[in-house]
């Protein structure tokens, strides 16, 4: 239901006409889903306001080939299709709204030859430039058929853009689209395996599906996964990107699926594998080689629609079931405990009921598919509808549990996307787009569900209630959750916690696109994203003295160990973008208009954090954007950008502790009125052709980066300190990328890629005590910069292609980068050791793909054998704050672990600190072989 959401958008539509479009309270969405056509009628009537994204355009020049005069009247016509444009009296010609892909244009006019240009490819956000000189019709002369070369440089790019189409991903050594982006100058991935484009934390990053928003509101994660062999082009915008994209600081990520043509295609893979690795001081069980141990079975069908005219489908899927490659022992049950004699406490009975089997410990099952219906009632309008799915089960790894593995949380997580396109083409130079897309995000985290009160499963989600549903039986005391020292591994016990999000998000997008002259492409877009957010957090309450069976503590009378609330965030956004492509240059300049209401409460006094609640405040900002493109030859271009981007927090840190319980002895407080955070960007880059097949593109950049999420710790009175979010963190990151490549055509047998990227991420480092004491005392908070966890100084990517297309090849993919920091400690010594000053081990990695294709008939039989981490590297990525490296631990040689180790020698239940100390998850994944088979028909 719509509530109030802004009072009104002023549209201009020429000199002092403004249309006014208004979002209205209650019952209206009727009359608010009645209005579009209105505001469609009057922003065709003026087409200098006129985008959508995931389409690029093909333009250019033909002119007469002996008089070199243009020509009026051509027409160019993209094969199969009735969509082409004509040429006007300066002989150009632009055709917009194109679909990413490989394209045949067709080049005929009265008197002159026809000429049809092969392989011309086209780039989402991208104009693809196809000059052609035509000579006059003579008799005996036939259709002279061109192949159109891709350009190693690109006229328009006026910030770093990278495009990755089908064909380069099927070359590479990856199976998900975080493998194929780290690959790419300016991302580096963090210890977690998470990413960060250019210095930001790995929550800046805006992840779009067919031009609607991934994300998960609660932390800004992806909803869903999408399987490479479904991706038609993915595109990383890394720089200043264009007004069209928000709420995002970093970069932004567009993928867009495949659709079914007029012939039936599809493919079908299975390989399967396992980690094969010498490293057995490190995995526990890794000599054990299973075959199986990693399977996948993925596939794509499409084509047209039976008995159907204009419509067609896509289908894809893929399952994968991996044990993983880290291993527990089942020595202990739930059930067990550890307990020791009154009088002695030298003895200890440790109970052992378990079978002593092997367990995985980072299983896995995933299932994603995607489904896209287009229909083309007539060639001027297309309808699409795209659905993904992603459905994730999986565990991670809990080092104290490695001996009771059955005690170890499980994770449940899927998403849901359902998106609508209808989109128009009003002129070959202008064409709009309206969007609606529901999408569902879902994700639980428990050791066993909760059951009804006959004792049966539910499955339960936090926009259920909880009155009726009783906890597992099977749940232990937390007593029992111990073990002999913080040195060695749990003897029993259960984890008790259970963890619950859902959120709904509905979107609707209206973009309109206009060629209004050759020089300028003018976009305008509005959208409205309304999302619910679901959350029940709490933790059976089960001990010996009052909780004798498991309890599911109740909303009403123990809020302060539960979690629940349900809330409405709401989002408006405009833009306009003026591309203008000249002689000389190229300009994209655009401004952005964004809109938050968090629409719940916050506690306005710092020293009265559950009082006097008052709705927090709406949020508006505006965002510039500017880049511009400089050719100097035909071969050399400079780019420069500069952009102010804003990011609202993740949901979650709003609405922290939603009932404002001082539930702890340093209670945390959601914020609801935080601020966007803020990033000023700037970019200067150049791209140069060395030859027909080699280019290279040096970037340099600066971000400046303000209001980040902090903590902030108040203290009320000498016994009361709280602590709450607040928009006070501070960055600056500045870098220079590199990328050189050596294209592959399709006579070639080499082809190569190799990224760089040189990059100082910091931020500031205060206390979140002297936050307070600055705010008091009026002091402007001091800035230290120091290294940020993720600030990787070196990095370098390098791809190199051997082979014959469509017989063989051996692809090689090789990283190296310096280590990420780490705060060093010095034991027993009273030595401040600046924050992030030292650094972890370098980090390398070496990929291999080869495979040998058989035709046959329509078909083509592919063999492959995939290796990841070829030379079995073990990469630390997590290190022991005393040493900085994972291999030991200078507190291994203190009292308490040589007490644990003489302990262990006495009683064999109890496991040593040498083997506590050896952790595996430390460590990068070890080499990993799979083999396997595609059909494509």
């Amino acid at each position: 239901m719509l509530v109030d959401l802004i009072n009104a958008i002023n549209i201009p539509i020429s000199g002092s006409l403004y249309f006014k479009f208004h979002f209205v309270a209650g019952g209206s969405m009727k009359k608010f889903l009645l209005s579009i056509p209105l505001l469609l009628t009057f922003l065709l009537l003026n087409t200098s306001i006129l985008n959508a994204s995931n389409t690029g355009k093909i333009a250019g020049k033909v002119i007469d080939n002996d008089t070199k005069e243009p020509l009026i009247g051509i027409n160019v016509i993209i094969q199969g299709t009735s969509t082409g444009a004509a040429t006007g009296v300066d002989g150009s010609y632009v055709i917009n709204n194109v679909e990413p892909g490989i394209y045949t244009l067709v080049f005929s006019g009265v008197g002159y030859q026809k000429v049809t240009v092969t392989n011309v490819s086209v780039s989402s956000d991208f104009t693809t430039r196809i000059d052609m000189s035509l000579a006059i019709e003579s008799i005996g002369l036939e259709q002279v058929v061109v192949e159109a070369k891709r350009p190693m440089v690109i006229k328009d790019l006026t910030s770093s853009q990278t495009t990755i189409d089908q064909t380069q991903i099927e070359a590479l050594p990856v199976e998900s689209l975080e493998q194929i982006l780290a690959l790419q100058a300016g991302i580096t991935t963090g210890s977690g395996g998470e990413l960060h484009i250019r210095g930001g934390r790995s929550t800046e990053i805006a992840y779009n599906v067919n031009g609607v928003s991934a994300i998960n509101p609660f932390d800004f994660g992806k909803t869903v996964n999408i399987s490479t062999n479904a991706i038609q082009e993915l595109s990383v915008v890394s720089g200043t990107f264009n007004a069209e994209y928000g709420n995002a600081l970093s970069g932004v990520v567009n993928t867009i699926t495949k659709e079914g043509g007029q012939t039936y295609k599809g493919s079908l893979s299975y390989y399967t594998g396992d980690y094969l690795s010498n490293n057995s001081k490190v995995f526990f069980n890794i000599n054990d080689f299973n075959p199986i141990n990693n399977q996948v079975v993925e596939g794509t069908f499409g084509g047209p629609i039976p008995f159907t005219s204009n419509l067609t489908f896509f289908v894809s899927g893929r399952y994968n079931r991996d044990k993983g490659y880290l291993y527990g022992q089942r020595q202990h049950t739930i059930y067990d405990s550890l307990s020791r004699d009154s009088n002695n406490p030298d003895v200890v009975y440790v109970a052992q009921t378990g079978d002593n089997s092997i367990v995985a410990m980072n299983p896995s099952t995933d299932l994603n598919t995607t489904a896209k219906l287009t229909y083309k009632p007539i060639p001027t309008i297309k309808i699409n509808y795209d659905f993904v799915y992603s459905n994730s089960e999986y565990n991670l790894y809990a080092h104290d549990f490695k001996y009771n593995p059955d005690a170890n949380y499980n994770r449940f997580e899927w998403g849901l996307i359902n998106s609508l396109e209808y989109r128009q083409a009003v002129s070959s130079r202008t064409f709009f787009s309206f969007k609606g897309s529901y999408n569902v995000y879902d994700f639980k985290r428990y050791l066993f569900p909760l059951l009804d009160a006959s004792g049966a499963e539910v499955s339960f989600n936090p926009t259920m209630s909880l009155d009726g549903l009783i906890a597992d039986p099977r749940y232990q005391p937390v007593e029992n959750r111990i073990s002999f020292s913080p040195y060695t591994f749990v003897s029993g016990g259960t984890l008790n916690e259970h963890f619950y999000q859902r959120s709904y998000s509905s979107e609707l997008k209206f973009d309109i696109t206009s060629q209004v002259t050759n020089q300028h492409d003018v976009k305008f877009g509005v959208k409205a994203k309304f999302d619910q957010l679901d959350f029940v957090n709490f933790e059976i309450l089960r001990n010996k003295n009052n909780y004798p069976v498991p309890i599911i503590p109740s909303p009403v009378n123990q809020r302060g160990s539960i979690d629940v609330y349900s809330r409405n965030p709401r989002q408006f956004s405009a833009y306009i973008q003026d591309k203008m492509e000249f002689e000389s240059m190229i300009i994209n300049a655009g401004l952005r208009y964004d809109y938050f209401d968090a629409n719940t409460v916050y506690a306005p006094d710092d020293f009265k954090p559950t009082e006097n609640l008052t709705p927090a405040e709406a949020k508006s900002s505006f965002s510039p954007r500017l880049g511009i493109s400089f050719p100097i030859t035909d071969r050399g271009i400079i780019h420069f950008s500069y952009g102010h981007f804003y990011q609202l927090p993740p949901f979650r840190y709003l609405y922290t502790n939603p009932e404002f319980e001082s539930i702890a002895a340093l209670p945390v407080y959601g914020n609801a009125n935080l601020n966007p955070e803020k990033t000023v960007t700037y970019e200067i880059g150049l791209q140069q052709q060395l030859t027909e097949t080699m280019a290279f593109t040096v970037t340099g950049f600066y971000k400046d980066v303000r209001d980040l999420l902090a903590v902030q710790e108040i203290r009320i009175s000498s016994s009361a300190t709280y602590q709450k979010f607040v928009n006070k963190d501070y960055g600056n990151i500045k870098g220079l990328t590199f990328s050189l490549t050596k294209r592959k055509l399709a006579d070639d047998f080499f082809g190569a890629s190799l990224d760089y990227t040189f990059q100082v991420a910091e931020g500031n480092e205060t206390g979140a005590d002297a936050f307070f004491i600055d705010l008091q005392s009026g002091r402007q908070s001091e800035k230290i910069p120091v290294p940020l966890a993720w600030d990787q100084l070196h990095n370098v990517n390098g791809v190199v292609t051997f082979g014959n297309t469509r017989d063989w090849g051996v692809t090689i993919v090789a990283s190296l980068g310096t280590g990420l920091p780490y705060s060093p400690r010095l034991l027993e010594q009273s030595i401040y050791l600046r924050t992030n000053s030292e650094r972890k081990p370098i980090q390398s990695n070496v990929d291999l793909l080869a495979q040998k294709s058989f035709s046959f008939y329509d078909m083509v039989l592919t063999v492959f054998v995939k290796v990841f981490n070829l030379f079995d590297t073990g990469n630390e990525r997590f290190v022991y704050d005393d040493t900085g490296r994972a291999t030991y631990s200078l507190e291994e040689g203190k009292g308490g672990p040589q007490a644990t180790n003489r302990m262990s020698q006495l009683n064999p239940a109890i496991k040593s600190a040498t083997e506590y100390f050896n952790r595996p998850n430390y460590y990068s994944s070890p080499r990993e072989v799979r083999m396997g088979l595609t059909l494509e028909f």
